[in-house]
Protein backbone atom coordinates (compact mmCIF):
# COMPACT_ATOMS: atom_id res chain seq x y z
CA UNK A 1 0.00 0.00 0.00
CA UNK A 2 3.22 2.06 0.70
CA UNK A 3 4.66 1.82 -2.73
CA UNK A 4 0.72 2.19 -4.25
CA UNK A 5 0.89 6.06 -2.04
CA UNK A 6 4.55 7.09 -3.12
CA UNK A 7 3.59 6.11 -6.64
CA UNK A 8 0.52 8.66 -7.04
CA UNK A 9 2.36 10.87 -5.52
CA UNK A 10 5.10 10.85 -7.67
CA UNK A 11 2.80 11.10 -10.61
CA UNK A 12 0.99 13.95 -8.84
CA UNK A 13 4.62 15.36 -9.07
CA UNK A 14 4.52 14.58 -12.49
CA UNK A 15 8.16 13.15 -11.86
CA UNK A 16 6.81 9.65 -13.20
CA UNK A 17 4.42 8.88 -16.01
CA UNK A 18 1.00 7.32 -16.15
CA UNK A 19 1.93 3.62 -14.44
CA UNK A 20 0.44 0.30 -14.16
CA UNK A 21 1.41 -1.83 -11.35
CA UNK A 22 0.86 -5.68 -10.89
CA UNK A 23 1.29 -6.84 -7.44
CA UNK A 24 0.56 -9.86 -5.24
CA UNK A 25 0.70 -10.43 -1.10
CA UNK A 26 2.94 -11.96 0.74
CA UNK A 27 1.89 -13.17 3.05
CA UNK A 28 -1.92 -13.02 2.33
CA UNK A 29 -3.57 -10.13 3.99
CA UNK A 30 -6.81 -8.36 4.81
CA UNK A 31 -7.08 -4.97 3.24
CA UNK A 32 -9.92 -2.79 5.20
CA UNK A 33 -11.17 0.47 3.23
CA UNK A 34 -10.17 4.22 4.28
CA UNK A 35 -13.18 4.96 7.03
CA UNK A 36 -14.21 1.06 8.06
CA UNK A 37 -13.57 -0.01 11.93
CA UNK A 38 -11.34 -2.87 11.75
CA UNK A 39 -12.91 -5.20 14.42
CA UNK A 40 -16.66 -4.72 12.85
CA UNK A 41 -14.57 -6.18 9.47
CA UNK A 42 -12.00 -8.65 10.88
CA UNK A 43 -11.90 -11.27 12.42
CA UNK A 44 -8.32 -10.33 13.91
CA UNK A 45 -7.40 -13.18 16.11
CA UNK A 46 -7.63 -15.73 13.04
CA UNK A 47 -5.53 -12.97 11.11
CA UNK A 48 -3.19 -13.63 13.87
CA UNK A 49 -3.49 -17.40 14.15
CA UNK A 50 -2.40 -17.91 10.63
CA UNK A 51 -0.24 -15.13 10.00
CA UNK A 52 -2.32 -12.99 7.48
CA UNK A 53 -1.36 -9.40 7.50
CA UNK A 54 -4.00 -6.77 8.02
CA UNK A 55 -3.61 -3.20 6.76
CA UNK A 56 -6.00 0.21 6.13
CA UNK A 57 -5.58 1.33 2.53
CA UNK A 58 -5.70 4.95 1.45
CA UNK A 59 -8.96 3.87 -0.92
CA UNK A 60 -12.27 3.99 0.23
CA UNK A 61 -14.35 0.93 0.00
CA UNK A 62 -14.98 -2.72 1.33
CA UNK A 63 -12.67 -5.39 3.11
CA UNK A 64 -11.09 -7.92 1.14
CA UNK A 65 -9.05 -10.76 1.41
CA UNK A 66 -5.45 -10.97 -0.39
CA UNK A 67 -4.48 -14.81 -0.74
CA UNK A 68 -1.05 -15.04 -2.02
CA UNK A 69 -1.54 -17.62 -4.19
CA UNK A 70 -5.24 -16.85 -5.59
CA UNK A 71 -5.35 -13.18 -6.69
CA UNK A 72 -3.61 -10.70 -8.72
CA UNK A 73 -3.60 -6.82 -7.93
CA UNK A 74 -3.46 -4.40 -10.34
CA UNK A 75 -3.27 -0.32 -9.31
CA UNK A 76 -3.60 2.37 -12.44
CA UNK A 77 -2.29 5.79 -11.60
CA UNK A 78 -2.99 8.59 -14.31
CA UNK A 79 -4.04 12.16 -14.92
CA UNK A 80 -7.73 12.54 -15.31
CA UNK A 81 -6.93 14.97 -18.34
CA UNK A 82 -5.00 11.31 -19.99
CA UNK A 83 -8.27 9.23 -18.88
CA UNK A 84 -10.23 12.44 -20.74
CA UNK A 85 -12.78 12.53 -18.04
CA UNK A 86 -13.17 13.55 -14.65
CA UNK A 87 -16.37 12.02 -13.68
CA UNK A 88 -15.95 9.05 -11.07
CA UNK A 89 -18.35 6.99 -12.67
CA UNK A 90 -16.39 7.67 -15.96
CA UNK A 91 -13.60 6.97 -14.64
CA UNK A 92 -14.11 3.28 -13.38
CA UNK A 93 -15.54 2.60 -16.70
CA UNK A 94 -13.12 3.40 -18.66
CA UNK A 95 -10.45 1.45 -16.08
CA UNK A 96 -12.19 -1.12 -15.90
CA UNK A 97 -12.97 -1.44 -19.06
CA UNK A 98 -8.87 -2.30 -19.30
CA UNK A 99 -9.50 -5.47 -16.82
CA UNK A 100 -12.97 -6.60 -19.55
CA UNK A 101 -10.40 -6.10 -21.91
CA UNK A 102 -7.70 -8.42 -20.48
CA UNK A 103 -9.73 -11.47 -19.55
CA UNK A 104 -11.72 -11.38 -22.76
CA UNK A 105 -7.97 -12.50 -24.48
CA UNK A 106 -8.82 -15.56 -21.67
CA UNK A 107 -12.16 -15.85 -23.49
CA UNK A 108 -14.47 -14.81 -20.46
CA UNK A 109 -16.93 -11.86 -21.32
CA UNK A 110 -17.55 -9.99 -18.21
CA UNK A 111 -19.59 -6.68 -17.75
CA UNK A 112 -18.83 -3.60 -15.46
CA UNK A 113 -21.41 -3.29 -12.63
CA UNK A 114 -21.36 0.55 -11.57
CA UNK A 115 -22.02 -0.04 -8.03
CA UNK A 116 -24.38 1.78 -5.89
CA UNK A 117 -24.21 4.22 -2.63
CA UNK A 118 -23.22 0.98 -0.98
CA UNK A 119 -20.97 -0.63 -2.63
CA UNK A 120 -18.06 0.49 -5.56
CA UNK A 121 -18.04 -0.46 -8.89
CA UNK A 122 -17.21 -3.93 -9.73
CA UNK A 123 -16.67 -6.70 -12.78
CA UNK A 124 -18.86 -9.28 -12.54
CA UNK A 125 -19.18 -12.65 -14.86
CA UNK A 126 -23.19 -13.82 -14.81
CA UNK A 127 -23.37 -11.79 -12.36
CA UNK A 128 -20.79 -13.29 -9.90
CA UNK A 129 -18.04 -10.69 -8.85
CA UNK A 130 -14.55 -11.58 -10.09
CA UNK A 131 -13.19 -8.12 -9.50
CA UNK A 132 -13.51 -5.43 -7.04
CA UNK A 133 -11.77 -1.98 -6.82
CA UNK A 134 -11.42 1.36 -5.12
CA UNK A 135 -10.32 4.92 -5.98
CA UNK A 136 -8.43 7.75 -4.56
CA UNK A 137 -8.60 10.63 -6.83
CA UNK A 138 -5.69 13.84 -5.60
CA UNK A 139 -4.70 16.76 -7.42
CA UNK A 140 -5.68 16.08 -11.13
CA UNK A 141 -4.84 12.48 -10.70
CA UNK A 142 -6.82 9.05 -10.21
CA UNK A 143 -5.41 6.11 -8.15
CA UNK A 144 -7.56 2.81 -8.61
CA UNK A 145 -6.13 -0.19 -7.27
CA UNK A 146 -8.35 -3.30 -6.98
CA UNK A 147 -8.26 -7.29 -7.59
CA UNK A 148 -8.67 -9.69 -10.01
CA UNK A 149 -9.57 -13.67 -8.66
CA UNK A 150 -7.57 -16.21 -10.50
CA UNK A 151 -9.05 -18.92 -7.81
CA UNK A 152 -10.91 -18.31 -4.98
CA UNK A 153 -11.23 -20.73 -0.92
CA UNK A 154 -14.54 -19.04 -0.02
CA UNK A 155 -14.00 -21.18 3.12
CA UNK A 156 -10.43 -19.77 4.04
CA UNK A 157 -11.55 -16.20 2.68
CA UNK A 158 -14.62 -16.13 5.11
CA UNK A 159 -11.59 -17.47 8.13
CA UNK A 160 -10.73 -13.82 8.16
CA UNK A 161 -13.55 -11.41 6.81
CA UNK A 162 -16.30 -10.80 9.86
CA UNK A 163 -19.84 -10.74 8.01
CA UNK A 164 -22.35 -9.51 11.22
CA UNK A 165 -25.09 -11.25 9.75
CA UNK A 166 -23.98 -14.65 9.39
CA UNK A 167 -24.11 -16.49 12.32
CA UNK A 168 -21.35 -19.72 10.97
CA UNK A 169 -18.74 -19.10 8.29
CA UNK A 170 -20.59 -21.65 6.08
CA UNK A 171 -23.88 -19.67 6.22
CA UNK A 172 -21.95 -16.77 4.53
CA UNK A 173 -20.01 -19.42 2.67
CA UNK A 174 -23.04 -20.73 0.88
CA UNK A 175 -24.24 -17.10 0.11
CA UNK A 176 -21.08 -15.98 -1.76
CA UNK A 177 -20.97 -19.12 -4.04
CA UNK A 178 -23.45 -17.61 -5.89
CA UNK A 179 -22.31 -13.87 -5.66
CA UNK A 180 -18.18 -14.16 -5.89
CA UNK A 181 -16.44 -16.51 -9.07
CA UNK A 182 -12.88 -16.56 -10.34
CA UNK A 183 -11.14 -16.75 -13.91
CA UNK A 184 -10.12 -20.80 -13.25
CA UNK A 185 -13.73 -21.34 -12.33
CA UNK A 186 -14.97 -19.76 -15.48
CA UNK A 187 -12.51 -21.05 -17.75
CA UNK A 188 -12.48 -24.67 -15.74
CA UNK A 189 -8.47 -25.03 -15.99
CA UNK A 190 -5.52 -23.72 -14.38
CA UNK A 191 -4.28 -20.01 -15.31
CA UNK A 192 -0.46 -19.15 -14.66
CA UNK A 193 0.39 -15.66 -13.01
CA UNK A 194 2.55 -15.03 -15.75
CA UNK A 195 -0.51 -15.42 -18.42
CA UNK A 196 -3.12 -13.31 -16.33
CA UNK A 197 -0.52 -10.47 -15.88
CA UNK A 198 0.87 -10.19 -20.32
CA UNK A 199 -3.41 -10.22 -20.96
CA UNK A 200 -3.76 -7.53 -18.10
CA UNK A 201 -1.22 -5.68 -19.93
CA UNK A 202 -2.62 -6.04 -23.48
CA UNK A 203 -6.05 -5.41 -21.76
CA UNK A 204 -4.87 -2.04 -20.29
CA UNK A 205 -3.35 -0.93 -23.42
CA UNK A 206 -5.83 -1.53 -25.83
CA UNK A 207 -8.43 0.09 -23.39
CA UNK A 208 -6.70 3.17 -22.90
CA UNK A 209 -4.79 3.24 -26.55
CA UNK A 210 -1.59 3.45 -24.87
CA UNK A 211 1.56 1.23 -24.88
CA UNK A 212 3.03 0.32 -21.60
CA UNK A 213 6.65 0.01 -21.11
CA UNK A 214 8.35 -2.29 -18.32
CA UNK A 215 10.24 -0.74 -15.81
CA UNK A 216 11.15 -0.06 -11.96
CA UNK A 217 10.17 1.78 -8.89
CA UNK A 218 12.56 4.86 -8.98
CA UNK A 219 14.45 6.06 -6.26
CA UNK A 220 12.33 8.49 -4.92
CA UNK A 221 9.64 5.98 -5.42
CA UNK A 222 11.28 3.69 -3.21
CA UNK A 223 12.35 5.75 -0.71
CA UNK A 224 8.97 7.67 -0.45
CA UNK A 225 7.56 4.04 0.41
CA UNK A 226 10.20 2.71 2.87
CA UNK A 227 9.21 6.32 4.58
CA UNK A 228 5.39 5.31 4.26
CA UNK A 229 5.80 1.87 5.37
CA UNK A 230 7.40 3.05 8.44
CA UNK A 231 5.75 6.14 9.60
CA UNK A 232 1.95 4.74 8.46
CA UNK A 233 1.03 1.53 7.06
CA UNK A 234 3.06 -0.02 9.73
CA UNK A 235 1.48 1.66 12.86
CA UNK A 236 -1.53 0.46 14.79
CA UNK A 237 -2.86 4.50 14.62
CA UNK A 238 -3.26 3.85 10.79
CA UNK A 239 -4.33 0.59 10.52
CA UNK A 240 -6.75 0.73 13.69
CA UNK A 241 -7.85 4.41 13.62
CA UNK A 242 -7.37 5.20 10.33
CA UNK A 243 -5.31 8.55 11.19
CA UNK A 244 -2.25 9.85 9.40
CA UNK A 245 -0.11 10.48 12.77
CA UNK A 246 2.96 8.97 13.74
CA UNK A 247 3.43 7.97 17.18
CA UNK A 248 6.52 7.24 19.05
CA UNK A 249 6.20 3.24 19.50
CA UNK A 250 4.29 1.53 16.46
CA UNK A 251 3.55 -2.11 16.39
CA UNK A 252 2.92 -4.24 12.89
CA UNK A 253 -1.16 -5.45 12.96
Amino acid sequence: MAIDEAILKARIENLVPNTLRLYRWSPSAVSIGRFQEIEKEVQLDNCRKYGVDVVRRMTGGGTVYHDAADEITYSLIATKKDLMTDDISELYARIYSGLAAAIQVLGIRADFDPGSAKACPNLTVNGKKISGSAQVHKNGVVMQHGTLLLRVNLERMFTFLRVPWAETRMQVVNVAKNKITSIDAELGRNVSVAEIGRALADGFEKALDTEFKSGKLTVGELENSKALCKQKYSTDVWNFCGKNVQKKHTTQV
